[in-house]
Protein backbone atom coordinates (compact mmCIF):
# COMPACT_ATOMS: atom_id res chain seq x y z
CA UNK A 1 0.00 0.00 0.00
CA UNK A 2 1.48 3.25 -1.38
CA UNK A 3 1.65 6.11 1.70
CA UNK A 4 -0.82 8.30 -0.53
CA UNK A 5 -3.41 5.42 -0.76
CA UNK A 6 -2.71 4.63 3.60
CA UNK A 7 -3.24 9.00 3.93
CA UNK A 8 -6.96 8.29 2.04
CA UNK A 9 -7.78 5.65 4.18
CA UNK A 10 -7.13 7.01 6.55
CA UNK A 11 -9.08 10.13 6.10
CA UNK A 12 -11.99 8.09 4.97
CA UNK A 13 -11.69 6.12 8.30
CA UNK A 14 -11.63 9.03 10.20
CA UNK A 15 -14.08 11.07 8.39
CA UNK A 16 -16.53 7.95 8.97
CA UNK A 17 -15.80 7.41 12.60
CA UNK A 18 -17.06 11.68 12.89
CA UNK A 19 -20.12 10.98 10.93
CA UNK A 20 -20.68 7.80 13.08
CA UNK A 21 -20.18 9.95 16.33
CA UNK A 22 -22.39 12.79 15.03
CA UNK A 23 -25.26 10.08 14.31
CA UNK A 24 -25.58 8.36 17.67
CA UNK A 25 -25.61 12.08 19.19
CA UNK A 26 -28.28 12.88 16.67
CA UNK A 27 -30.21 9.37 17.65
CA UNK A 28 -29.60 10.46 21.65
CA UNK A 29 -31.47 13.83 20.87
CA UNK A 30 -34.01 12.18 19.45
CA UNK A 31 -34.25 9.63 21.32
CA UNK A 32 -34.24 12.06 24.07
CA UNK A 33 -37.77 14.04 23.49
CA UNK A 34 -39.67 11.13 21.14
CA UNK A 35 -41.80 9.73 24.25
CA UNK A 36 -40.74 12.52 27.27
CA UNK A 37 -44.00 13.71 27.50
CA UNK A 38 -44.73 10.47 29.14
CA UNK A 39 -43.01 11.41 32.84
CA UNK A 40 -43.02 9.43 36.18
CA UNK A 41 -42.30 10.86 39.40
CA UNK A 42 -40.03 13.33 37.60
CA UNK A 43 -38.28 10.70 35.24
CA UNK A 44 -38.87 11.56 31.46
CA UNK A 45 -40.00 7.91 29.54
CA UNK A 46 -37.21 8.04 26.74
CA UNK A 47 -35.46 5.81 24.42
CA UNK A 48 -31.80 7.22 25.18
CA UNK A 49 -30.21 4.15 27.24
CA UNK A 50 -30.99 2.38 23.98
CA UNK A 51 -28.96 4.60 21.71
CA UNK A 52 -26.85 4.60 24.95
CA UNK A 53 -25.70 0.63 24.75
CA UNK A 54 -26.00 0.60 20.52
CA UNK A 55 -23.43 4.02 20.48
CA UNK A 56 -20.94 1.25 22.81
CA UNK A 57 -21.76 -1.85 20.61
CA UNK A 58 -21.45 -0.39 17.00
CA UNK A 59 -18.63 2.32 17.62
CA UNK A 60 -16.73 0.50 20.29
CA UNK A 61 -15.65 1.70 23.76
CA UNK A 62 -13.74 4.81 23.19
CA UNK A 63 -15.79 6.20 20.10
CA UNK A 64 -19.08 5.67 21.78
CA UNK A 65 -17.98 6.85 24.87
CA UNK A 66 -17.30 10.14 22.72
CA UNK A 67 -20.88 9.82 20.97
CA UNK A 68 -22.00 10.42 24.19
CA UNK A 69 -20.01 12.78 25.50
CA UNK A 70 -20.96 15.72 22.17
CA UNK A 71 -24.68 14.92 22.77
CA UNK A 72 -23.95 16.17 26.82
CA UNK A 73 -21.79 19.40 25.90
CA UNK A 74 -24.50 20.31 22.98
CA UNK A 75 -27.12 19.82 25.66
CA UNK A 76 -24.94 21.42 28.44
CA UNK A 77 -24.20 23.96 25.86
CA UNK A 78 -28.10 25.29 25.69
CA UNK A 79 -29.64 23.57 22.39
CA UNK A 80 -32.79 21.77 23.70
CA UNK A 81 -31.47 17.89 23.14
CA UNK A 82 -32.07 16.72 26.57
CA UNK A 83 -35.67 15.00 27.38
CA UNK A 84 -38.42 17.44 27.40
CA UNK A 85 -36.07 20.08 24.78
CA UNK A 86 -34.44 21.04 28.19
CA UNK A 87 -30.70 22.43 27.27
CA UNK A 88 -28.42 24.72 29.21
CA UNK A 89 -25.93 24.95 32.09
CA UNK A 90 -28.53 24.60 34.58
CA UNK A 91 -29.58 21.24 33.34
CA UNK A 92 -26.18 20.55 36.02
CA UNK A 93 -28.91 20.90 39.01
CA UNK A 94 -31.28 18.85 37.78
CA UNK A 95 -32.24 15.96 39.27
CA UNK A 96 -32.00 13.55 36.14
CA UNK A 97 -28.75 14.73 35.11
CA UNK A 98 -27.35 11.75 36.33
CA UNK A 99 -28.81 9.71 33.79
CA UNK A 100 -27.23 12.13 31.28
CA UNK A 101 -23.43 11.37 32.81
CA UNK A 102 -24.42 7.65 33.22
CA UNK A 103 -24.81 7.47 29.56
CA UNK A 104 -21.32 8.27 28.37
CA UNK A 105 -20.02 5.45 30.80
CA UNK A 106 -22.92 3.40 29.62
CA UNK A 107 -20.96 2.98 26.08
CA UNK A 108 -18.06 2.79 27.26
CA UNK A 109 -18.96 -0.30 29.85
CA UNK A 110 -21.28 -1.74 26.68
CA UNK A 111 -18.39 -1.22 24.30
CA UNK A 112 -15.56 -2.95 26.50
CA UNK A 113 -17.81 -5.71 27.27
CA UNK A 114 -18.39 -6.60 24.01
CA UNK A 115 -14.89 -6.65 22.61
CA UNK A 116 -13.73 -8.68 25.24
CA UNK A 117 -16.90 -11.28 24.61
CA UNK A 118 -18.23 -11.09 21.01
CA UNK A 119 -20.43 -13.28 21.15
CA UNK A 120 -24.33 -13.00 21.00
CA UNK A 121 -24.99 -13.83 24.74
CA UNK A 122 -22.10 -11.27 25.34
CA UNK A 123 -23.98 -9.23 23.60
CA UNK A 124 -26.75 -9.30 25.59
CA UNK A 125 -25.47 -9.10 28.59
CA UNK A 126 -23.43 -5.72 28.11
CA UNK A 127 -26.40 -4.28 26.92
CA UNK A 128 -27.81 -5.66 30.19
CA UNK A 129 -24.69 -4.64 32.11
CA UNK A 130 -24.97 -0.91 30.55
CA UNK A 131 -29.36 -0.81 31.65
CA UNK A 132 -27.78 -1.52 35.22
CA UNK A 133 -25.28 0.70 35.70
CA UNK A 134 -27.79 3.49 33.83
CA UNK A 135 -30.58 2.86 36.66
CA UNK A 136 -27.95 2.60 39.51
CA UNK A 137 -25.73 5.75 38.68
CA UNK A 138 -28.95 7.61 37.64
CA UNK A 139 -31.13 6.76 40.15
CA UNK A 140 -28.21 7.47 42.98
CA UNK A 141 -27.81 10.95 41.47
CA UNK A 142 -31.39 11.44 41.43
CA UNK A 143 -32.23 10.41 45.46
CA UNK A 144 -28.46 12.68 46.04
CA UNK A 145 -30.12 15.36 44.23
CA UNK A 146 -33.62 15.66 45.61
CA UNK A 147 -31.98 15.05 49.26
CA UNK A 148 -29.21 18.12 48.59
CA UNK A 149 -30.06 20.62 46.40
CA UNK A 150 -33.54 20.31 44.87
CA UNK A 151 -36.80 20.40 46.23
CA UNK A 152 -38.05 16.61 46.81
CA UNK A 153 -41.73 15.41 46.82
CA UNK A 154 -43.70 15.25 49.94
CA UNK A 155 -42.46 12.07 51.69
CA UNK A 156 -39.36 11.43 49.02
CA UNK A 157 -37.25 8.18 50.49
CA UNK A 158 -34.76 5.80 48.85
CA UNK A 159 -36.96 3.89 48.10
CA UNK A 160 -39.44 6.13 46.13
CA UNK A 161 -37.04 6.86 43.86
CA UNK A 162 -36.03 3.45 43.22
CA UNK A 163 -40.19 2.94 42.88
CA UNK A 164 -40.24 5.69 39.92
CA UNK A 165 -38.50 3.56 37.92
CA UNK A 166 -40.17 0.23 38.11
CA UNK A 167 -42.57 1.75 35.33
CA UNK A 168 -39.77 2.44 32.75
CA UNK A 169 -37.81 -1.01 34.03
CA UNK A 170 -40.02 -3.49 31.53
CA UNK A 171 -39.39 -1.03 28.29
CA UNK A 172 -35.71 -0.93 28.88
CA UNK A 173 -35.01 -4.40 30.00
CA UNK A 174 -36.57 -5.14 27.04
CA UNK A 175 -34.77 -2.84 24.60
CA UNK A 176 -31.59 -3.69 26.26
CA UNK A 177 -32.13 -6.90 24.87
CA UNK A 178 -33.12 -5.65 21.39
CA UNK A 179 -29.99 -3.59 21.13
CA UNK A 180 -27.94 -6.78 22.05
CA UNK A 181 -29.19 -9.11 19.51
CA UNK A 182 -29.59 -5.79 16.88
CA UNK A 183 -25.93 -4.53 17.71
CA UNK A 184 -25.12 -8.55 17.54
CA UNK A 185 -26.26 -8.74 13.64
CA UNK A 186 -25.12 -4.89 12.75
CA UNK A 187 -21.55 -5.16 14.35
CA UNK A 188 -20.04 -6.82 11.00
CA UNK A 189 -21.93 -5.00 8.81
CA UNK A 190 -20.36 -1.41 9.95
CA UNK A 191 -16.74 -3.54 10.87
CA UNK A 192 -16.78 -4.33 6.85
CA UNK A 193 -17.57 -0.75 6.05
CA UNK A 194 -14.69 0.60 8.65
CA UNK A 195 -12.04 -1.47 7.10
Amino acid sequence: MTSSTATRSSNHSRTLQLVQTAMFAALMMIGANIASFLIIGGVPITLQTFFAILAGMLLGKRQGAIAMLVYALIGLAGLPVFAKFSGGLDTILSPTFGFILSFILVAYIVGYIVEKYPSKVGFVVAGLAGLVFNYVFGTNWMYAAYKLWFSAPEGFSYKMAWAWMVVPLPKDLILAVLAGLFGYRLKPILQRQNS
